[in-house]
């Protein structure tokens, strides 16, 4: 396999992608040998077509050949005009020259049909992907992963800590690890998730003893007590005390809390908090911490979230369709 099918932006800075876009002899090589390549795109002019930037040789990507459907609808004209600014990934198919002036036709959909091919139409139900984010929505984010080929980490899959948006735990470009969920191969999309890799709940809970003043993100507000966010994977509660009576709920949510940890009760999976203090600050989002990732693991076939002493079970079951 002469080609890796990374997220769009992995391979922009790698030895052998300047390598290729050294020269016009280096670009024809490349389109001899069906190498993917990655560079900047420009603009995109009024029809439609993205102008690549290949270190002062003109690329073309038309219209057609900028987004690769997987069921054939028609290609949105915002999936285009997004990408100005940004890497994308494409091989070459052409090279014209007009008055001496070469101009290289590329195209992003061809490499992307290649990534379909010979990387995601094998995958299965617990494979492991690197993958960046591309875009926020309130159900989820799209995450690239492969060569612009998009797909779903809806908002429940992103962490067992449950957050109203997507934005609270995720930005655009940013890069991540996810596990194949589900595949609907006859629409050829794949689905997402990100919380199996982030830990359990003992693994997450070892972080921290009763006793200790730790920091957290307030989540919500119940008439029984304040769900407080220690770990993407890891949530305690702090029960009401008569003094928190006058709190209002609706400022509370969102805002930054410091909490006294009381107890950590495995079989319940429970933890035990009293809220210390709460204030406002500048967003921030709490850091991933992997505790599976494909440095370490290509696939998964189950995951068990709750502690083997509790009667809770919380798991996700990988089946291979």
């Amino acid at each position: 396999m002469i080609n890796s099918y990374k997220p769009e932006g992995a391979l922009i800075t790698t030895a052998e992608n300047r390598e290729y876009l050294s020269s016009l002899a280096a670009l024809e090589k490349a389109m001899l040998c069906g190498k993917i390549l990655e560079a900047p795109a420009l603009l995109c002019d009024s029809s439609l077509r993205l102008h690549v930037d290949l270190g002062g040789i003109t690329g073309i990507i038309e219209r057609e050949e900028a987004v690769y459907s997987p069921d054939g609808s028609p290609v949105k004209d915002i999936a285009i005009i997004t990408r100005v600014g940004k890497p994308v990934c494409f091989k070459v198919i052409g090279i014209d020259s007009d008055r001496g002036k070469p101009t290289v036709r590329l195209s992003r959909r061809a490499a992307q049909l290649e990534c379909v091919h010979n990387h995601l139409c094998g995958l299965l139900c617990g494979d492991i992907l690197p993958a960046r984010v591309t875009h926020l929505e309130k159900f989820g984010a799209f995450v690239d992963i492969g060569c612009g080929v998009v797909s779903l980490l809806s908002i429940d899959c992103i962490s067992v800590s449950r957050i109203s948006h997507p934005s609270e735990r995720l930005t655009v470009g940013m890069p991540l690890w996810v596990i194949v969920k589900t595949i609907d191969r006859q629409k050829g999309r794949i689905f997402v998730s990100g919380r199996e890799l982030l830990g359990t709940w003992e693994e997450n809970a070892a972080s921290f003893e009763a006793g200790q003043t730790v920091a957290g993100i307030i989540r919500s507000v119940e008439p029984y007590g304040i769900f407080v966010e220690l770990t993407p994977n890891l949530a305690g509660l702090a029960e009401l005390r008569s003094e928190d009576t006058a709190f209002n709920p609706e400022a509370m949510i969102g805002q930054y809390a410091a909490v006294y940890i009381k107890s950590i009760i495995p079989e319940r999976m429970k933890i035990k908090l009293v809220l210390v203090d709460s204030y406002h600050g500048e967003p921030r989002q709490q850091p991933l911490r992997y505790f599976i990732d494909g440095t370490t693991h290509a696939h998964l076939d189950y995951w068990r979230y709750s502690p083997e002493c509790s009667p809770k079970i919380i798991e996700t079951v990988f089946e291979s369709i």
